[in-house]
């Protein structure tokens, strides 16, 4: 029978712990984007023309605060996903110390 276990159990507690970093700082940042934290101009893909060929200029702004957000919201769900299977590979190593070979 093939056995998932691709990693180790040192490697897969260190994804876990990268994980865990990774969400909490993901979704801070898409809280903040999303709420249009005046700190984080500088992280938003835009430029004169934007504002220039906007009527309502904080508009076009705000829209690329929220799909800035929203990716970021993305990115943290892909570390909850590497979590689960780090999780599911210190398992594995769990459940293969106990097997005799």
């Amino acid at each position: 029978m093939p056995s998932l276990l691709f990693c180790g159990p040192k490697m897969a507690a260190c994804g876990i712990v990268i994980s865990i970093w990774g969400v909490i700082m993901l979704a801070m940042l898409g809280i903040f984007f999303t709420a249009k934290s005046a700190v984080l101009i500088e992280d938003v893909p835009f430029n004169e023309d934007d504002i220039r060929k906007d009527q309502n200029p904080p508009s076009n702004i705000y829209n690329l605060y929220n799909q800035v957000g929203i990716n970021c919201f993305i990115a943290a769900g892909i570390y909850v996903a590497v979590g689960a299977v780090s999780l599911c590979q210190v398992r594995l190593n769990k459940r293969q110390e106990y097997m005799v070979t």
